[in-house]
């Protein structure tokens, strides 16, 4: 059961959640961050360091952004040729630079 960011994050980034993250699972959009729902491990620590209170548990989600942090690694996002899948840390990738469409028409 993952942890899943919501709208409270479209525009703000704090990052406060990716500085506390053990596992580096938090990957960077335009506007919003995402959680990697494969690499997450569930620990709770991005919550608790969350400012906004954009984060929760995925069962607890507003369920169009729980689909929605799915799409970010599951569809292929604008510009991009593939899908980011579980690439192994969002510090190696860096900055995705798009967001999902729902973000984006925010």
């Amino acid at each position: 059961m993952a942890y899943v960011i919501g709208p409270a994050c479209v525009d703000i980034m704090d990052r406060s959640c990716v500085e506390e993250c053990p596992v580096d699972c938090i990957y960077e959009g335009e506007r919003k961050l995402y959680i990697n729902p494969t690499e997450c491990i569930d620990c709770g620590a991005c919550e608790t360091a969350c400012p906004e209170q954009a984060i929760t548990v995925d069962r607890l989600a507003d369920p169009e952004f729980r689909a929605d942090n799915k799409r970010f690694f599951e569809q292929t996002l604008p510009g991009r040729a593939a899908p980011l899948g579980s690439p192994g840390g969002a510090n190696a990738l860096g900055p995705v630079g798009v967001d999902t469409p729902l973000v984006e028409a925010r």
